[in-house]
């Protein structure tokens, strides 16, 4: 048999390395969808975040909550409720209360859900104070939401970088679209660069990981929410490397809403880069406060 010759085999092997890559970005493409279809899944829950029709803080004088029955108010830090006659609410272990009912104390960030017809009612400590969000799943905003614009997904957004832990996790004091501050704890900083452009971040979570990067791009206001965006980050290696990928960057609810208590990046993730990667700027803004 004579021999293949080289033109042939060169031909072969590009076709054989284009038919690889091509497969490669099919089953990068696929899992983003995935991953992205999930995320709206999410977000689309009958009691997800848009869902929500207002937010309303607790104090000692009582308060009626639109949509939902009872007299609200916050006695000795925590929250009670004065359900009046022929009013009832259902726990989360389906038992009926009438009359008055006083929440457990809640932890920081802690919260309890209770129920009106097909109606939940978040009860969560946040700040120094507590508040009552109630989720009707046929609030308007998640009616007419037409799902979240994002950039077209590019295995170049998968950024390699370096973890580098601190001696002790550090207690991160940080603000929140809601106007109070909070904490989260720090296992150490992620380096990597975009653009050339070295970058160093603070992340959340526990040494080995995973951890969660809140940050905000040179692009936020632009392309992406003002306040803020989220990626998680998978564990590192033996070695320290991770791998950010970008393209799987998605919002906080307060691109949605204004009833939200989101964090804030801390100043050393304002990056004054744009990260055109992920989800983008809901195509409508946060409603307004009732």
């Amino acid at each position: 048999m004579a021999d293949t010759p080289v033109e042939d085999s060169q031909s072969l092997s590009q076709s054989s390395d284009l038919q690889q890559t091509t497969e490669t970005s099919n089953e990068f493409l696929v899992a983003w969808r995935l991953w992205h279809e999930e995320v709206e899944r999410d977000r689309t829950d009958p009691h997800g975040f848009l869902s929500v029709t207002g937010m309303f803080w607790l104090a000692e004088e009582p308060q009626r909550i639109q949509g939902i029955p009872g007299e609200w108010m916050l006695r000795d830090g925590r929250a009670q409720v004065l359900l009046g006659p022929g009013e009832s609410l259902q726990t989360g272990d389906e038992i009926t209360v009438e009359g008055r009912y006083v929440f457990p104390r809640l932890a920081p960030e802690q919260g309890i859900t209770m129920s009106y017809d097909d109606i939940e009612i978040e009860v969560a400590a946040r700040g120094d104070g507590i508040i009552v969000r109630p989720r009707d799943p046929q609030n308007p905003l998640l009616a007419t939401y037409p799902g979240t614009p994002a950039y077209t997904p590019d295995p170049n957004w998968q950024v390699p970088g370096r973890f580098h832990p601190f001696q002790e996790p550090r207690r991160v004091e940080h603000g929140t679209v809601a106007g109070y501050e909070e904490f989260d704890r720090s296992p150490g900083e992620v380096s990597f660069e975009v653009e050339g452009a070295p970058q160093r971040v603070l992340v959340y979570g526990e040494v080995r990981g995973p951890f969660s990067l809140v940050f905000r791009d040179a692009l936020a206001g632009i392309e992406t929410p003002a306040a803020n965006r989220r990626l998680t980050i998978a564990p590192p290696a033996e070695d320290g490397s991770v791998v950010l990928d970008f393209n799987r960057t998605r919002n906080f609810p307060c691109a949605y809403t204004d009833f939200a208590t989101c964090p804030l990046p801390p100043a050393q993730n304002v990056l004054t880069v744009g990260i055109r990667a992920g989800e983008k700027l809901p195509v409508e803004g946060p409603i307004s406060r009732a």
